[in-house]
């Protein structure tokens, strides 16, 4: 009997999981449909005019869709020197060390730490300096959006790369090892091809993640309803038009911040699938 109830408590749990997410897909499918029909799904998605007025409502998503896809990958672009050094540092080198692990708990901790807070530190910090090399009159705009992505996530890839690298067995190292491999050529030999379908996903996901930031992004893309065509430009992202535009919306703005809102769930979705079909077809 405690069998049956311990089963149907985790088949409840899984029908659960499944119900909300056709609880959220259904919400915001609803709520967005009156935007798609008023200026069709890929007139919405093509269209950079964002004009709010009054009798000349016309509302599209391209420049936030650019605006994220930008900083986002500029983000992952930023983070990979850096991440996966510290990867292999804890997870490699001074793996099972009191140095490796001082490392690693200070990457957890500046996983946890709120967006709100690195953006706090972008917004006094970083675009006083960007402000100081001449990039830019503000400090605002794509790149110190991204240079603060790009902070953000580098805990979270390092961390997961650092697991998926602490995970190649022992024998296949102590057997290159045994060959005469030097420590380079075994993480380049042995380890990193092992544990690479982990190490690509882990950015993949951290991509999904960067996609999804709102408020540090907010607070320092410099919040405009254009195109960037540098990186020292003003824009916005899908989650920072949300923000700064949700509480005053209604009507068909609102119908069209919710769209936007569908387009960036479905965006994340496709990130985290790729991650997971990339880590089937590296190591079936």
């Amino acid at each position: 009997m405690k069998d049956k109830i311990f089963k149907f408590l985790l088949f409840f749990a899984a029908c659960s999981i499944l119900l909300l997410t056709a609880g959220v897909i259904y919400t915001l499918v609803g709520q967005a449909l009156g935007a798609f029909q008023h200026f069709g799904f890929f007139g919405f998605i093509t269209s950079s005019e964002w004009d709010p007025r009054a009798g000349q409502e016309n509302y599209g998503a391209l420049a936030f869709i650019t605006g994220t896809v930008i900083t986002s990958l500029l983000a992952l672009l930023f983070c990979i020197p850096f991440s996966f050094p510290v990867a292999l540092f804890t997870g490699e080198y001074f793996r099972g060390k009191k140095i490796a692990s001082v490392v690693g708990s200070v990457v957890n901790l500046l996983a946890g730490i709120p967006s709100i807070v690195y953006g706090l530190w972008g917004f006094y910090t970083l675009r006083p300096l960007i402000v100081s090399l001449g990039l830019s009159d503000q400090g605002f705009g794509i790149l110190t959006a991204s240079l603060v992505l790009a902070i953000m996530i580098i805990p979270y890839a390092s961390s997961l790369s650092s697991e998926f690298l602490s995970m190649v067995p022992n024998d296949l190292k102590e057997g290159a090892y045994s060959l005469g491999a030097t420590r380079l050529e075994v993480i380049s030999t042995v380890s990193f091809p092992v544990a690479s379908s982990g190490i690509l996903s882990a950015y993949i996901l951290a991509l999904g993640r960067a996609l999804g930031e709102t408020m540090a992004v907010t607070m320092l893309i410099g919040n405009t309803n254009n195109i960037p065509r540098s990186l020292t430009d003003t824009g916005n992202t899908m989650a920072s038009i949300i923000a700064n535009q949700f509480g005053e919306a209604g009507g068909l703005k609102l119908s069209s911040l919710i769209a936007i809102g569908l387009l960036l769930f479905l965006i994340t979705a496709i990130i985290n699938s790729i991650a997971k079909l990339t880590m089937k077809r590296i190591n079936p």
